[in-house]
């Protein structure tokens, strides 16, 4: 984001946008509860959430991600060294509180969403105006699943959001591990087909870019880096099936291969559908791998 430079353009030439940041922490924060979902993929549950007089803080978000994780935002104006203890310190509460959280998300999302809380992946996303180099090494050496973001604002109107590091931490298998559990899966279904159609799957995604998280749920797998762009569902007889954070309508659809999913109830997130049968199909989807992954 500090390399990153904005033009505007007209007929007589180009006008630079100047970066800037926001006069106060609150700007950002209101900016960013205001449109969570579209910018961080997390319904927004409640701002400046009270912990009580034991812990004596005020959360500045609270709110629950695509896959259901319980999420912590922390904002800062600047660079503020502090940002990352302070969200520590509010995710160990949340964790010893999840029946406060659970009833929170009853009451804002319904029964449902309460009951599919997945605790084993909280995670805090701290939305700073910039990082030391001592934060990121810092975020890497804890256990838990932590988002640095770094905003600026251009112009009245547009807001640029860079992640700096994305770690995870229960939210993530062991390649080995994981791919053993797919071997066991697909094995069920029909033997080494699927085995290393699943894996060559699981590779092409996790090999995108640092960083990339993958969220285990009972009815698909995540791919992540600060929101999702894949989910795979398990193994079919014979396929496995993609949805795709790209907008169909940019998409040469072709049958059998790729279709509209926007509207169709299924499971996970992403408009676009890709039907994996063979190591060859692993092969045409890269592109759109790709293009899923930087547009998340």
């Amino acid at each position: 984001m500090p390399g990153l430079k904005l033009f505007h353009t007209t007929r007589s030439g180009v006008t630079e946008v100047t970066p800037r940041l926001a006069e106060v922490e609150a700007d950002v924060q209101s900016l960013v509860e205001a449109h969570m979902e579209t910018l961080l993929g997390v319904r927004c549950l409640a701002s400046e959430y009270g912990t009580g007089p034991v812990h004596g803080g005020r959360i500045d978000s609270l709110g629950l991600d695509e896959n259901g994780s319980p999420v912590i935002v922390e904002y800062k104006r600047g660079v503020d060294a502090g940002v990352i203890n302070q969200g520590l310190f509010y995710l160990s509460w949340l964790m010893d509180h999840r029946a406060e959280f659970e009833h929170l998300v009853r009451g804002r999302l319904g029964a449902t969403a309460a009951s599919q809380v997945l605790w084993s992946g909280p995670r805090l996303i701290c939305i700073a105006g910039d990082f030391t180099r001592y934060d990121v090494h810092a975020v890497r050496e804890h256990r838990r699943s932590i988002d640095l973001v770094r905003y600026r604002l251009f112009g009245t109107d547009l807001l640029g959001l860079e992640t700096v590091a994305s770690v995870s931490g229960g939210t993530q298998v062991a390649r080995r591990t994981h791919r053993q559990a797919v071997a066991r899966a697909a094995a069920d279904v029909q033997g080494a087909s699927m085995v290393a159609l699943a894996n060559a799957v699981d590779e092409a995604l996790l090999g995108l870019g640092d960083g990339v998280n993958r969220v285990e749920r009972k009815q698909y797998r995540a791919y992540q880096r600060l929101r999702n762009f894949a989910c795979v569902c398990p193994p079919q007889r014979s396929k496995l099936l993609a949805y795709l954070k790209v907008d169909p309508k940019h998409v040469g659809l072709v049958p059998g291969f790729t279709r509209d999913a926007s509207g169709l109830g299924h499971h996970g997130t992403g408009d676009l559908e890709v039907r994996l049968r063979t190591p060859r199909d692993v092969q045409r989807a890269q592109d759109l791998f790709r293009a899923t992954y930087a547009a998340a």
